[in-house]
Formats: C-alpha cells, sequence, structure tokens
C-alpha cells in the first residue's frame, strides 16, 4: 500500500551527481583596512549519462566556497547529446584565450583529452572523444568554460556509420 523510503536520521538520501573540484584558490585583495583573504572553488558536477555543470564561487573559508560552487554547478546543468558513448560531430569553441577542438572517435579509442577537458568529458559521461586546447593558456576556468561552450554547441545529427 504506502512504500516508506528505508532512510536512516540524520542521513541526506544519495546524490546521483558526481562532484569533481577542478581548481581551488587563495584570492586577497588588499583595501585601506588591510588584506582581505577569500578562497575560489571551481567545480564541475555531472551524472555520467548526458548532464554535466561547471560552478564557479568565492567564500569566507574552502568550504563554504565549496559548497556554494556544488550548488551552482548542480544550478547550471546542461544537456550533451551523445550517440555511441562520443558526440555526434566535430566542434570547436573559445573563451578568452583558451580555444579548444573535440573530435568524436570510434568506439574502444577512449577519452585522448588533458586535464581540464577530460574532467568535463568524463563527469558528462562521453566515452570516446579527441581534444586539443589550441593556444597556450593554462587557465582553468577559461579552459572549462570553452569546453563547456563547445558541448553547448552541439546538435544531435544523423548517425555515423
Amino acid at each position: 500500500m504506502f512504500q516508506r523510503r528505508e532512510q536512516k536520521f540524520g542521513e541526506k538520501p544519495r546524490d546521483e551527481f558526481e562532484s569533481k573540484l577542478l581548481d581551488l584558490a587563495r584570492i586577497s585583495h588588499t583595501r585601506a583596512g588591510g588584506k582581505k583573504m577569500r578562497f575560489r572553488a571551481v567545480i564541475i558536477t555531472g551524472n555520467k549519462k548526458g548532464k554535466v555543470g561547471l560552478g564557479i564561487a568565492k567564500g569566507a573559508d574552502v568550504q563554504l566556497a565549496v559548497e556554494k560552487a556544488t550548488r551552482l554547478s548542480k544550478k547550471y546543468l546542461m544537456e550533451v547529446p551523445i550517440v555511441e558513448e562520443t558526440i555526434p560531430h566535430e566542434v570547436s569553441a573559445k573563451f578568452g584565450a583558451a580555444k579548444i577542438l573535440l573530435r568524436p572517435q570510434r568506439k574502444g579509442r577512449g577519452l585522448v583529452a588533458g586535464g581540464t577537458v577530460r574532467v568535463v568529458c568524463t563527469l558528462a559521461g562521453i566515452k570516446n572523444i579527441s581534444s586539443k586546447t589550441l593556444g597556450s593558456t593554462g587557465n582553468k576556468i577559461n579552459n572549462a568554460r570553452a569546453t563547456m561552450s563547445a558541448l553547448k554547441k552541439l546538435k544531435y545529427a544523423a548517425s555515423r556509420t
């Protein structure tokens, strides 16, 4: 008749999303009263089934920044079209100085991507992809935003043969 959830008191329900801390930086600026220290966290969240989000937040301590960034990344989730464990077509995007090129790969080729692009694609659920970071930026935030922009440009196409 009634279904009851087996959950212990004080235990949070299991979240379907997986989060990864991409970058954590100590930010400080000087005012007349002295230096003000804060922390900036960059979090990528995904369910490995086609949904991925990016969250960037600052906080007075590390824990606050991470929680806020996680909340933002879940708020701004986007759907990624995945066809046979890869993307439907080649796509490139630019954000700031970061340029990203994403290419579909056949099954079994694996995730040929480095750093930031690898994290985003893994959490999105893309298993076979080839990527190239063009330009010479080491800025993880711009690389992540360029990757998200490239994934946003994807459209479902006729299946490849």
